[in-house]
């Protein structure tokens, strides 16, 4: 094994530093959080990790959409027909125990299997507790998050993220930049005899943890975890006590990535802090200096040879924040956990027939449901020999399995709906008067929006008497924008009208199985009421009423005021919606295409709720 390098370790080095950390103790560290996309690095590096662990080491993959059975364990069915009695089948983590497990498509990876990883990361343990079987297995494992997001809108859970010790990015490297490896499985199994001698002083403890703070990461996982580094990285390079090269390569590796603040320097926070001393007796001041012959003592006096401890851990710390991270704490951006987006879809719905496998439960398939067969035989097999035996006494011939009624089950589907965004356009005189022109350069952004999405769209304006629906709903982006182009401005303001035609169309899209999106670009200035009278009094209460019925049936609106100044009656409608309000003077493209996002995240968020 060679030393670091001067100048610091390559990426790559330090990335086959903490894949060979990570195979000395990998339940200590929790493991690595790997960002790499499908590729010739990404394979060079599992290979090095499999290259470091011993053959006694299991290495384990978890699919995506892997089942809680196969994760956790459950009832071996064949056996149990066999036997007679319930027979428990390990499960996947059980078989992991001692080694590590490779998390495909981490950033996409469902909250359940997130729950059972992280309680088995927390307690070393598998508790399993179904079909009818009761037992507690050891579970020491690591975890490889494999994270292929490409977008920012896809990011690791937190809750997992803030249990792995190590977060790699290896996007940047390239072939060029593999290096040879300078550890080798018999290094491992000697940091492994040698770990449970290494100790540290408790003042290493105390500088990783003031690097942490000084870097404002806020979660002590990451402190406890640092310090299981450091003296890992002690028995890695051969030392039984901690050494402050390890405390460094701990800092590099651990606190650098989770950084949010940059270390302000000793010599600015001192000057910060200085106050202006007071005037007094001189018999009582200290004698200064003058200027010259202070700098002059200064760079005439001896200087230590060593920086501090807490000083170099944490320079190595800052020396390894990644480039990107860098430039955002320099900006003053604080990194922030990003909710996932609806994406292309929209409400998550149940259906009996299709869609993705969410469970199953007990139910009649003749209601129209797909049956399980393998849920059904594992809900019967511990009840055989009951069964079994009342059959006998009946002198009866029992048949090889009995099924009851209550053994049934039924798969449980869930899938996307489909997103419909409505424009509700007010053409009345008072905004053809005021801005439509604007209102439909606003609306053609949001249609661009809508379309990267793959939502469809349907267009719907009122004026005169009545609301006409200009375009049904569709994916053509070409001709929602020429039917809005030739949408003429003038007559009345039938706003109650308008706001019952998206409430019709709402209802249509919901029964359809979509989740529809309300977007009303008007004025406010209401005067012309549902039956068509005149007044603006009376056409304001319509439109209220109106917007109360679209808030009942539970479909998400947004309100974009086209006056030339925000008015009253345009914020008074959002409010009966409850939607989102926005001014079109200080809505620009990046605002409108954010608040369609976030009342589609509400939209969804409601169905989950229902």
């Amino acid at each position: 094994m060679t030393e670091p390098l001067p100048d610091g370790p390559s990426a790559w080095q330090d990335a086959v530093l903490a894949a060979a950390l990570c195979a000395v103790a990998p339940a200590d560290l929790g493991g690595i959080h790997l960002k790499a996309l499908p590729g010739p690095v990404r394979d060079l590096w599992l290979e090095t990790l499999r290259a470091l662990l011993t053959d006694a080491t299991p290495l384990r993959r978890i699919p995506l959409h892997v089942s809680e059975a196969s994760l956790l364990g459950g009832l071996d069915l064949a056996a149990t027909l066999r036997a007679g009695r319930p027979i428990a089948q390990r499960g996947l983590l059980v078989e992991s125990s001692g080694g590590v497990v490779l998390l495909a498509m981490a950033e996409r990876v469902s909250r359940v299997t997130v729950a059972h990883l992280s309680a088995v990361m927390d307690f070393s343990e598998v508790v399993l507790e179904r079909d009818g079987l009761a037992a507690r297995d050891k579970a020491e494992l690591g975890v490889v998050a494999l994270d292929e997001s490409a977008s920012e809108d896809e990011a690791l859970t937190p809750v997992l993220r803030d249990r792995l010790a190590f977060t790699l990015d290896l996007r940047p490297l390239g072939i060029h930049d593999i290096e040879d490896n300078d550890f080798s499985a018999a290094d491992i199994r000697a940091a492994r005899e040698r770990l449970p001698s290494v100790r540290h002083a408790p003042d290493d403890v105390e500088q990783l943890c003031a690097a942490a703070v000084s870097l404002g990461v806020a979660s002590l996982r990451a402190s406890l975890l640092a310090t299981r580094v450091a003296r890992v990285a002690a028995a890695l390079n051969g030392r039984d006590i901690v050494a402050a090269q390890d405390l460094a390569a701990a800092a590099r590796l651990v606190l650098a990535p989770r950084a949010t603040v940059l270390p302000v320097p000793e010599m600015e926070a001192e000057a910060q802090d200085e106050q202006p001393q007071e005037l007094g007796d001189d018999a009582d001041q200290p004698q200064q200096s003058p200027p010259g012959d202070a700098a002059d003592q200064t760079e005439d006096s001896p200087q230590p040879m060593d920086q501090p401890l807490e000083d170099r851990v944490l320079e190595a710390a800052v020396a390894a924040i990644p480039a990107q991270l860098l430039a955002s704490l320099q900006a003053g951006k604080m990194p922030r956990s990003r909710a996932r987006t609806p994406g292309k879809s929209g409400a998550v719905q149940r259906s009996k027939l299709r869609g993705r496998p969410m469970g199953v439960l007990r139910g009649d398939p003749r209601s129209g449901s797909r049956l399980s067969l393998i849920d059904t035989l594992r809900a019967a097999a511990p009840w055989q020999r009951v069964r079994q035996r009342q059959l006998a006494t009946a002198q009866a011939t029992p048949p090889r399995v009995l099924v009851q009624r209550d053994d049934f089950r039924v798969v449980r589907f869930k899938q996307r709906a489909e997103t419909t965004t409505i424009f509700v356009v007010d053409a009345s005189g008072s905004a053809a008067l005021h801005r439509l022109a604007e209102a439909k350069g606003a609306v053609e952004l949001l249609l661009a929006d809508c379309y990267v999405r793959r939502d469809q769209v349907a267009l719907i304006a009122f004026r005169g008497q009545l609301a006409e629906m200009l375009l049904p709903p569709t994916r053509s982006l070409v001709r929602a924008k020429r039917c809005l182009a030739a949408l003429p401005g003038g007559g009345g303001t039938p706003l109650a009208a308008g706001i019952d035609a998206a409430a019709a169309l709402s209802d249509l899209v919901i029964r359809r199985g979509g989740t529809p999106t309300v977007v009303c670009l008007t004025d406010g200035r209401a005067n012309v009421g549902r039956q068509g009278s005149q007044g603006r009094e009376q056409a304001l209460a319509d439109a209220l009423d109106s917007a109360a019925a679209l808030r009942f049936a539970g479909v998400r609106s947004m309100v974009v005021d086209m006056s030339p100044r925000p008015h009253a009656n345009a914020e008074r409608l959002a409010e009966a919606m409850q939607g989102v309000y926005i001014p079109l003077p200080h809505a620009d493209a990046a605002r409108l295409s954010a608040a369609v996002q976030f009342v589609g995240r509400g939209a969804e968020s409601a169905s989950r709720a229902s």
